[in-house]
């Protein structure tokens, strides 16, 4: 998110020189992406944040591919997924491509024992069930349901659930999460047309800062492998942080739909973008004020893109059969749109109640095993 954040104490200048107050330094670490081009933020730790100890071994994280070339529009059941207790154990890659991993996690216990941090990608978290913090070396986010959490790659945290009953939308990303850039100006602030604002991002909070030594497992995922080493110092050490680069949350509910005349096409509801995908949220909107209008989509074709659809809440106009946690897949190469009678229920209506969140992907999605035990087997057919 391009726009500054500050917690805790820092130095008035840069790559200077930074006194503990009872002798000795902080030791500054630059976290940035894109090399040295991308968004970045200084961070001033109380000990080096480069102490291994031990590396405890690996274990190969590659989806197993079920459907590697898929025409079909596919229906996944999303709460047949069975919860687990870990949540590294309970997230489940369903749709994949070399840039982008598309997956649910139904975790039911908070992470103990490790800190994780993902060096291959970016990480998008929608939350359909539970609430708690997500805790992290530059600060805690609080969230609840409907948050979407943004965590860049490398970001050490950890996340800490209310209860037993979570349920996770998760997308990996090869390339940065970024707002979208037709909303922002030359300088990156949201301009007045943008569904959101600044104001609707929630930073990161309360600034942990542990001065501890001993043995913290972090579990780093690089190249689909997740790697676990051991480090001399606890990963929460930071006492001051500035920059770009940070985690922070936004709630589907703070999004505002823009609406028109006629149909609005899918970009009006677009929340993220990437170089590899683009996220959507469909959220509760007034209809078309056209007095020929028909407020459900046209059919169209995915010529480009992959259509990944995850239904959160209400009555999504323009499907039948469809219930909360459902995923569906609508493939590139073949037409799709309303199911029948949808578009004819449509006429007349004047508003809509529904909350789902949409990925286009820019690359054609393969399914994994995992994916074809929640698939319904007959979603295909449900046009005829």
């Amino acid at each position: 998110m391009p726009f500054y954040h500050a917690l805790g104490t820092i130095p008035p200048k840069r790559h200077t020189q930074f006194e503990k107050p009872d002798g000795g330094f902080y030791y500054e670490q630059l976290f940035g992406t894109i090399g040295f081009d991308g968004m970045s933020s200084l961070l001033y730790h109380l000990q080096r944040p480069t102490m291994v100890k031990a590396d405890l071994g690996s274990v190969d994280m590659t989806p197993k591919i079920s459907i590697n070339r898929n025409i079909l529009s596919r229906k996944l059941i999303g709460f047949d997924l069975p919860p687990a207790d870990d949540y590294l154990d309970s997230r489940t890659p369903l749709m994949v491509n070399h840039q982008t991993i598309i997956g649910l996690a139904a975790p039911r216990q908070s992470m103990t024992g490790y800190f994780y941090k993902n060096a291959d990608a970016d990480e998008l978290l929608f939350i359909h069930q539970g609430s708690g913090r997500l805790r992290t070396l530059l600060g805690t986010i609080p969230f609840g349901y409907g948050d979407y959490l943004v965590i860049p790659r490398g970001m050490i945290y950890q996340i800490e659930f209310d209860s037993a009953q979570n349920r996770i939308l998760y997308v990996e990303s090869g390339s940065p999460i970024y707002t979208p850039k037709r909303y922002r100006n030359f300088f990156g602030q949201l301009q007045e047309h943008a569904p959101f604002c600044e104001r609707d991002i929630r930073r990161p909070q309360e600034l942990e800062t542990h001065d501890e030594t001993g043995d913290f497992i972090i579990k780093i995922k690089k190249q689909g492998t997740l790697h676990a080493l051991v480090y001399a110092t606890h990963p929460f050490d930071v006492i001051g942080w500035d920059g770009y680069n940070f985690p922070y949350a936004f709630s589907i509910f703070n999004f505002e739909p823009i609406t028109g005349r006629i149909h609005q096409p899918p970009p009006v509801h677009q929340t993220f973008q990437t170089d590899a995908f683009v996220v959507c949220s469909f959220c509760p909107r007034l209809y078309d004020y056209h007095p020929k209008a028909i407020p459900a989509p046209y059919n169209h074709s995915n010529i480009d893109s992959d259509e990944v659809i995850y239904y959160v809440d209400g009555d999504f106009m323009s499907r039948n059969d469809i219930a909360a946690g459902h995923l569906t897949l609508h493939p590139g190469g073949i037409p799709h749109g309303p199911h029948p009678g949808a578009m004819e229920r449509s006429i007349g209506k004047t508003e809509t109640r529904e909350y789902a969140v949409m990925v286009d992907t820019f690359q054609p999605l393969t399914l994994t095993e995992q994916a074809m035990q929640l698939d319904d087997g007959k979603y295909f057919r449900s046009w005829l």
